[in-house]
């Protein structure tokens, strides 16, 4: 009989995905649930697993497979429980930061927040060459939390929660923790953009930094999806942030029940650029959004657009939620 701790026969998989992009064939949804699930309990040998995350990623993953990949992630840590009120709780990934310009989804973040959302913001603490949120986060004085209690106590006191991937879901930190190895990404780091780490209903800000992953993913919200756990908004990312371009709006896309509707089209003339932080350090950056937080400098359009779209679709899911609660 075999048990959760028995090696994986991933070769059997390894064959179909690994003939190439042209050649190769995609697993089930079942199958892949399975076999990313023994990849994060060690069930999977190291030469087979790095077999996998290459073919995987000459191949590119099919709606079918992410799905069973974030069934499989999803299960591997304990969910997340927002506070009750009138907003459902916003989840943003932060896993690139910035390079070139300053990392804004901090201000994203504490401007939801400051309107009574619960706002989670999960990613890594650093990314050399890069301005993490977790970087601007500490010099703003917003501790990262420690343990899925420290998360929900902030969200619960009103402030964002920022809570890093080894401690929300460390099997899926040592996932990500595989780059400095193969030296490529793998899909664990699309999946920790897409995951809803919450119990109930979340939306979700989702970003995307390739073509082909924008028609990949609007299909999977629109097909593969498990609607009763939130809404989506894609857009195409900032540096790979999902907080929105400064300098030049992206189009937000939003996925609800099975439809797709699109919220803010893509700027295509640009007017007056917004005074932003001349450099790009996370010191900086905190001043500048310590300033922007009283009033000081004016939030910029496209982000003050995001945000109203945010707490419009966050108030929207949570009232829907009610009305689906059945009565005691």
């Amino acid at each position: 009989m075999t048990t959760l701790h028995d090696p994986f026969p991933a070769a059997r998989l390894i064959k179909e995905i690994g003939r190439g992009k042209n050649g190769a064939r995609s697993m089930t949804r079942d199958d892949a649930h399975d076999l990313y699930a023994a990849m994060l309990v060690g069930r999977v040998s190291d030469l087979e697993l790095g077999g996998v995350l290459l073919a995987m990623r000459i191949k590119g993953e099919s709606v079918e497979e992410i799905a069973g990949f974030l069934d499989a992630a999803e299960a591997c840590f304990a969910p997340l429980t927002a506070p009750p009120g009138p907003f459902a709780p916003v989840c943003i990934p932060s896993y690139n930061g910035a390079r070139k310009m300053a990392n804004l989804t901090p201000l994203l973040a504490m401007l939801l927040a400051r309107e009574g959302v619960p706002v989670l913001v999960h990613g890594v603490a650093r990314d050399a060459g890069r301005v993490a949120s977790a970087e601007v986060f500490e010099a703003l004085g917003v501790a990262a939390a420690q343990d899925h209690a420290e998360a929900e106590e902030a969200l619960a006191q009103g402030h964002v929660a920022f809570i890093t991937i080894d401690k929300l879901a460390p099997p899926l930190a040592h996932m990500l923790s595989l780059r400095r190895i193969l030296g490529v990404r793998n899909s664990t780091h699309t999946l920790v953009k897409i995951m809803q780490p919450f119990a109930g209903p979340a939306l979700r800000l989702v970003s995307y930094t390739h073509p082909e992953y924008l028609e990949m993913l609007g299909e999977y919200f629109t097909t593969a999806a498990l609607h009763e756990r939130g809404d989506a908004f894609l857009m195409r990312g900032t540096e790979g942030e999902t907080v929105a371009n400064a300098n030049k709006a992206q189009q937000i896309d939003w996925f609800h029940g099975g439809l797709r509707s699109m919220l803010v089209p893509k700027q295509t003339q640009v007017g007056a650029l917004p005074a932003l932080p001349e450099e790009r350090d996370a010191a900086t950056t905190a001043a500048w959004i310590t300033a922007v937080l009283r009033g000081e400098v004016p939030v910029p359009e496209s982000i003050a657009e995001q945000v109203a779209q945010c707490l419009l679709v966050s108030r929207t899911l949570q009232s829907r939620q009610r009305v689906s609660e059945p009565l005691e």
